[in-house]
């Protein structure tokens, strides 16, 4: 009997959850799935390593490797065959708030929110 999936952890949903290509209509559609979406922004996009990535969303190392593995599929055939993109689904458990360990992480979401927040707190202050 196979070993039931485990929730990742994921920062938070992309803002932005369709590419697709410009020229032409699309042949077809990939679909990348919130933890592959969050692997790659970790570990291409942040320059995490995989174990860090890893403990960041709650998986062992080799789990991340076969969910990077497969993001770097769905993106293959998306920009090979010109495909849509669309960036969805997923066992994930998305971080609801800013938390400690993400304090000193560049663009970490909630952090980005967080000073966003801060910055209107401090506009209304001034006025």
């Amino acid at each position: 009997m196979a070993r039931p999936e485990k929730c990742r952890r994921i920062c938070s949903r992309p803002k932005v959850c369709a590419f697709g290509p410009t020229d032409r209509p699309p042949e077809g559609e990939a679909v990348l799935g919130f933890d592959e979406y969050e692997a790659v922004r970790l570990i291409d996009g942040l320059g995490y390593t995989q174990d860090a990535c890893a403990r960041k969303m709650g998986v062992s190392r080799s789990t991340v490797a076969r969910i990077y593995a497969g993001a770097r599929r769905t993106l293959a055939d998306a920009l090979v065959h010109g495909r849509a993109l669309r960036i969805e689904g997923g066992d994930v458990a998305v971080c609801a708030k800013f938390r400690p360990e993400c304090a000193g992480v560049e663009g970490c979401c909630h952090r980005m929110e967080r000073e966003d927040e801060m910055q209107i707190n401090r506009m209304g202050e001034e006025i």
